[in-house]
């Protein structure tokens, strides 16, 4: 990935000394050996025998696992099944590597420090902002604010551009598909300004009524908030057709990546996105770092929502002056190791294939699909095409939570409850169900054994 030129951030550091240049900290400082492959535990005999998908493209699936070390490990004495990506991503070891390398080498707050490590931390951190930029198809790096992840970068967007631009009798058009963070801020800021939070029905295979979004949509409608990718049934909804339809109205669309950011391409020009969200942990990097993309003319626009150092220009006690755009967002001391974190994860995901990637993970999804078909009282949750590979099930005569504490049992990480979507799921009637999800380190050999655990669990086997 080509990062553009940090000098253009040059008004925010001193000089340095004379003869001397800025040192760059490198997100990865050091070659990385892959450690050997490690042999795939013996498939058992209840699995299924179609055949599983084992890359395309020149994608290889296991290239991808020997980078993740936790991958490697063993829970209750079996080999590591790890399919709670929707909730969180394992980080490869150049993700590590960088957080050690700053916190070992260069530690220093950011910007407006003289000293060399403050100058070296400082072009990681833009680098980072950069490389967010260019992974998003975004206008330039000053359109990108970072924040703790998708929920913080929501509420910023509900707190600056909602408070100044939703009032009385407007109306804000969000689907049921929505994970709780993309309805919570909307319906406090609708309450606060005593305008309308109108839900989108959903059809029967879990994607959303086109025609009744159609239909909600009128001149009194100013955001649309919907995710490009549903952490719950996996619906990846036409938001480019959305977005151009809700814009012939005059609303602006709020676009929830936290789900699409590590199975697809993302290009928030393209998609006709006003902003874009998502968190770095869903994305094979830290917890603790997400950002935010808004169109330039909005960001100008929008006020500081947290008040401190680093986002001012001048402070007086007659009133104060506010540092440009994305740096007036940005309160405090930001979560600069998550920012070389993040840029290592990118740098990690983008040396593969990606529509490689995208199209090893629909085959593993079809897989996993048919697979599951073969256990008993199963119900796959959702099967709108084009999905993410999410699976969200019930089975007959278990609770949910019961099912991912056997499946723990046999080394196998699941997601069980309400998954902070509610309305998704009381779609399907329940209140709560079990979820794998899967990223491009998940195999066909994960699958067999889950579907060979939730067998014996049909077949009262311990």
């Amino acid at each position: 990935m080509t990062i553009p030129d940090v000098r253009v951030y040059e008004h925010l550091m001193p000089a340095p000394p004379t003869g001397q240049s800025p040192v760059p900290v490198q997100a990865n400082p050091r070659a990385y050996e892959r450690p050997a492959a490690q042999a795939a535990p013996a498939t058992p005999a209840t699995a299924p025998q179609s055949t599983p998908p084992r890359g395309a493209g020149g994608f290889d699936p296991e290239a991808a696992r020997r980078d993740v070390p936790v991958l490697h490990r063993t829970v209750n004495g079996h080999p590591l099944v790890w399919l709670d990506n929707g909730a969180t991503t394992q980080k490869p070891r150049q993700v590590v590597e960088a957080l050690a390398a700053y916190y070992s080498a260069a530690n220093s707050n950011i910007h407006r420090g003289a000293h060399t490590m403050a100058r070296e931390a400082t072009e990681t951190y833009e680098a980072g902002r950069a490389a967010v930029a260019d992974f998003l198809g975004a206008e330039s790096p000053d359109t990108v604010v970072f924040t703790r992840g998708t929920t913080e970068a929501i509420n910023l967007v509900a707190q600056t551009w909602g408070r100044a631009n939703i009032g009385p009798g407007d109306e804000i058009l969000v689907p049921r598909l929505e994970h709780h963070s993309n309805i919570v801020p909307w319906q406090l800021l609708a309450k606060e300004k005593r305008a309308r939070l109108i839900p989108v029905p959903l059809l029967a295979d879990g994607s959303i009524d086109q025609a009744a979004f159609a239909d909600l949509l009128s001149f009194r409608t100013q955001l649309v908030a919907v995710s490009q990718a549903s952490n719950v049934l996996g619906t990846v909804p036409p938001v480019k057709q959305m977005a151009a339809l809700a814009h012939r109205y005059g609303a602006k669309v709020l676009v929830d990546g936290a789900q699409a950011v590590a199975h697809f391409p993302v290009d928030v020009r393209e998609l006709g996105a006003d902003f874009y969200v998502f968190s770095g942990h869903k994305l094979f990097a830290p917890t603790g770092i997400g950002a935010l993309y808004g169109r330039p003319e909005l960001l100008e626009g929008m006020p500081p929502w947290q008040g401190g150092g680093n986002m001012i220009d001048q402070v007086d006690f007659t009133g104060s002056t506010y540092a440009p755009v994305p740096h007036r967002f940005e309160a405090g001391t930001g979560h600069i190791s998550g920012v070389a974190g993040l840029l290592s994860a990118i740098n990690w995901l983008t040396g593969f294939d990606r529509e490689a990637v995208a199209a090893y993970e629909q085959g593993l999804l079809a897989y996993a699909e048919q697979a599951l078909g073969a256990v008993p009282g199963l119900e796959i949750l959702g099967s709108a095409p084009g999905r993410i590979a999410v699976l969200t099930f019930t089975l007959a005569g278990h609770d949910p939570a019961d099912i991912a504490h056997r499946l723990d049992r046999d080394g196998i990480a699941v997601r069980a409850g309400h998954h902070c979507a509610q309305p998704s799921l009381r779609h399907y009637g329940v209140e709560s169900a079990a979820r794998a999800s899967l990223a491009l380190y998940n195999t066909g050999e994960d699958v067999d054994r889950l579907v060979a655990s939730l067998l014996r669990m049909t077949q009262g086997a311990t």
